[in-house]
């Protein structure tokens, strides 16, 4: 049956929209398609890193024991990927805005993800750690919590000792005790900003503590700093 002239004008456009819809979804599809591929890919290349780190902190071990080195990494991994994706799926936005209640001001973003990241489930860390202390010694247990936290401990005592020149030592091992309770509760979240942010509460204690020990931390703190200034502008100009 052959279409009119007038029929054909108004049957067109129908057929344009359909066409130029149909163009659309396919592009939103693929476009749907192409993101869901991305991520995915981008998953499986995070968890990859992941397994090679595990493996590669048990290898430092040297355990010689392919079923305990086994345990160990798959503990590891498994601790690593839970706060990765915890982390992921709880971003700033989802703690809202507010004050710090210690200092009046407002939270930052990263104030916020430190909280977001800190509501994680707490077997999470148990079951790490329960592997751990099973399968290592106190040492080993302590070289892998180091791992996680890139050395923070020691870096941070350095500084203290540095300070502080007089250190006595039942001040470091306040202070050092401090700093572990520190790098265990860090392990649980994923960068190094928020690693930082949750030493700082504990250097915070250890600043305390000298203060209520009789010593003052502003002078001890600015002596120090004083004192590098001067090393530094004194070989310049010995340059």
């Amino acid at each position: 049956m052959k279409m009119t002239m007038q029929q054909l004008k108004t049957f067109l456009p129908i057929v344009l929209v359909f066409l130029t819809t149909t163009i659309a979804f396919g592009q939103n599809d693929n476009k749907a398609n192409t993101v869901s591929f991305s991520a995915a890919d981008a998953k499986t290349k995070s968890d990859f890193e992941v397994q090679k780190k595990a493996s590669e902190w048990v290898t430092d071990l040297k355990l010689n024991d392919a079923t305990k080195e086994e345990r160990v990494k798959t503990a590891i991994a498994t601790h690593l990927i839970t706060v990765r994706d915890w982390h992921n799926s709880h971003p700033p936005s989802t703690v809202p805005a507010g004050i710090n209640p210690a200092t009046g001001n407002p939270l930052s973003e990263l104030d916020r993800q430190v909280i977001a990241s800190s509501a994680m489930p707490k077997s999470v860390h148990e079951s790490l750690m329960n592997v751990l202390k099973i399968e290592l010694s106190p040492a080993q247990v302590e070289t892998v919590l180091d791992k996680y936290t890139i050395g923070k401990v020691a870096f941070t005592l350095k500084g203290y000792q540095a300070i502080v020149p007089d250190l006595k030592p039942e001040e470091e091992a306040k202070i050092l005790d401090y700093l572990k309770q520190a790098r265990e509760q860090a392990i649980d979240y994923k960068n190094m900003k928020e690693i930082s942010a949750i030493f700082e509460i504990y250097k915070t204690k250890c600043e305390q503590y000298l203060n209520s020990n009789g010593r003052n931390w502003r002078q001890l703190y600015k002596a120090y700093t004083d004192a590098v200034k001067a090393k530094k502008a004194a070989e310049q100009k010995n340059k």
